[in-house]
C-alpha cells in the first residue's frame, strides 16, 4: 500500500510525497540552575539563627546534666547559690526548730543562730537544748536573750497551743516554724508490728500536723510565716525496710502540699527539704519491728552521707528564697529522684530489680545502705 500511494502522490504532483508532521509542544521545563521552589530571601539566615539557638539549647542541657552529676542539691537549688538571697537575708526572725538536740536540727540551729535569726529551741531533752543555747552564745551568736529554750513532746498534741503561746509571750512574734522532730525505720513491712505504723504516723506526721496547726492562726493574724518541714528522700521514693516511714514523709507532703496553696491568701510560705543520707543520731533512735525495741546502730565516718551542717546550709538557703521544694543529696540519689520525677516507669522497673539488694542488707542487719 505504501509504494501505491507513493506512486499516486508522484503522478498528481511530479514530485516526492510529503510528509505531514505534528508537533506536540510541550512546556519546557526550568533550566537547571534556576530551583523549582523559590525560597524567600533571609530564609537562610533565619534557619541560622534556629540551628544557634538549638545548639545553645543543648549545650545547656549538658552543662545542667554535668552540673546535676557533681551536685548535692537539686537544680533549682544551684541556681539560688548564684541569683538567690543568702542564709544571712534571714537575719532578725524568730525561727522555732523542734528537734533541734542533735542531727540536722542542731546544725540548722547553729546556721540559723550564725545568720542573726532568734530561736526557739525544742526537743524532749532539755539539757542538750541548753548545752546548745550556751554554744550559740559562747561563738558570738547574739545574747543569751535570743534565745528560748521550750521543751517539746510531739506526741503530746494538747500541750502545742500553750507552747506557741510561750513562744509568743518570750519573742512577741514567731516568723517560721522548722519542723524538723520526728523518728527513722529499720524493719521490713512483713514483720513489723501495726503499732509501728501507728507510732510512726503518731510521731512524725500527727505530730508536725498538730504544731503547724497550733502556730498557723499567729501567721494568719501577722499576715507572713512561713512553714518548713523536713521530709526525707524516703517522702519521694519507696524504698524497702522503710515501709513505715516513707508512709509518715509520704503524708507530710501531701498535706503540707494542700497547706501551700490554702496560705496564700496569707502570705504564708510552705518548703518542704528532702534530705538523703544524712549523718545523725537518727539510726539509735529508729523503730524497729518491735515498738519497744531501738535500732541502736551508730553511723560510722566511713558511710557516704552528707554532713549535718552541709544540710544545714542548704536548708537555710532554701528558707530564705521561700523554696517550695528542695532535694538535698548527692548521686546516685539525685539521679534517683530526678529518674522518679520524669521518667517514672523506667525507674519502678529498675528499683524492682536493683532494691533487692538493699533488702538483703537489710536482712542481714546492716546499717550502711548506701
Amino acid at each position: 500500500m505504501g509504494a501505491v500511494w507513493s506512486l499516486l502522490c508522484r503522478s498528481r504532483t511530479g514530485s516526492q510525497p510529503t510528509t505531514v508532521k505534528h508537533e506536540i509542544k510541550l512546556e519546557d521545563p526550568k533550566p537547571f540552575n534556576q530551583p523549582y521552589c523559590r525560597i524567600p530571601p533571609g530564609t537562610y539566615k533565619e534557619m541560622d539563627w534556629l540551628y544557634f539557638l538549638v545548639g545553645c539549647a543543648v549545650l545547656f542541657l549538658l552543662l545542667q546534666i554535668c552540673t546535676l552529676l557533681r551536685s548535692d542539691c537539686d537544680l533549682a537549688l544551684i541556681w539560688m547559690k548564684y541569683i538567690g538571697k543568702s542564709p544571712e537575708s534571714l537575719k532578725g526572725q524568730v525561727v522555732w526548730v523542734t528537734g533541734a538536740s542533735s542531727g540536722i536540727g542542731e546544725a540548722l540551729a547553729l546556721k540559723l543562730a550564725s545568720a542573726g535569726c532568734r530561736l526557739v529551741l525544742s526537743a524532749r531533752r532539755e539539757d542538750r537544748l541548753q548545752t546548745l543555747k550556751q554554744r550559740c552564745v559562747e561563738l558570738g551568736y547574739g545574747t543569751p536573750n535570743d534565745y528560748l529554750v521550750l521543751p517539746l513532746d510531739l506526741l503530746d498534741y494538747d500541750s502545742h497551743k500553750g507552747l506557741v503561746e510561750t513562744a509568743l509571750k518570750y519573742f512577741k512574734k514567731i516568723d517560721c516554724l522548722v519542723n524538723n522532730a520526728g523518728r527513722s525505720q529499720r524493719a521490713v513491712i512483713s514483720k513489723t508490728s501495726f503499732a509501728v505504723d501507728q507510732q510512726m504516723l503518731a510521731v512524725n506526721t500527727l505530730g508536725s500536723i498538730s504544731l503547724t496547726k497550733a502556730v498557723l492562726p499567729v501567721f494568719i493574724r501577722q499576715n507572713s510565716g512561713q512553714v518548713v518541714v523536713t521530709s526525707s528522700l524516703a517522702g519521694k521514693i519507696g524504698s524497702p525496710g522503710l515501709a513505715s516511714y516513707c508512709a509518715s514523709k509520704y503524708a507530710l507532703h501531701g498535706w503540707f502540699d494542700c497547706l501551700r496553696v490554702e496560705s496564700v491568701m496569707y502570705n504564708i510560705h510552705v518548703t518542704v527539704a528532702c534530705p538523703g543520707p544524712v549523718f545523725s543520731e537518727a539510726l539509735i533512735h529508729a523503730f524497729t519491728e518491735d515498738p519497744n525495741k531501738n535500732l541502736g546502730l551508730k553511723m560510722q565516718p566511713g558511710e557516704k552521707r552528707m554532713t549535718a551542717a552541709r544540710c544545714a546550709h542548704l536548708m537555710a538557703l532554701a528558707m530564705a528564697n521561700n523554696m517550695d521544694e528542695v532535694w538535698l543529696t548527692a548521686n546516685p540519689e539525685l539521679s534517683y529522684l530526678y529518674m522518679n520525677q520524669y521518667l517514672p516507669s523506667i525507674f519502678h522497673w529498675l528499683a524492682k530489680r536493683f532494691g533487692q539488694k538493699r533488702l538483703k542488707k537489710i536482712l542481714e542487719g546492716i546499717g550502711d545502705l548506701h
